[in-house]
């Protein structure tokens, strides 16, 4: 796993750079309200970058390191209601209810 130069701050996250869907629900569960505001706190300020990062190449040709990117950022919208909304990793009130992905969009 590598990250652009100018993401460097993200480093320490990188166990956040899950493939799937499901793989970054997962995380989420698993992970702390604090674990999760951490990773938001250095993610979201750097989200219009990584954006206009990633949209410099096609996304069935994505190099190795803007895959990285785009990844981290997917976690990062996978955080962001728990963190600005709901301060808890589960969707509240939905009890057992969960949402799976048939088809991811690029992996």
């Amino acid at each position: 796993m590598s990250l652009p130069t100018e993401f460097a701050a993200l480093e320490p996250y990188l166990e956040w750079d899950l493939a799937t869907e499901a793989e970054r629900y997962a995380r989420r569960l698993a992970s702390s309200m604090a674990e999760m505001q951490a990773f938001y706190d250095v993610a979201f300020p750097l989200l219009e970058d990584a954006i206009a990062y990633c949209d410099k190449f096609p996304l069935s040709d994505l190099p190795d390191d803007a895959r990285t990117l785009m990844h981290l950022m997917q976690s990062l919208v996978m955080v962001s209601f728990p963190v600005e909304v709901w301060k808890q990793a589960r969707v509240p009130d939905s009890g057992a209810a969960q949402i799976g992905l048939l088809v991811e969009p690029v992996i």
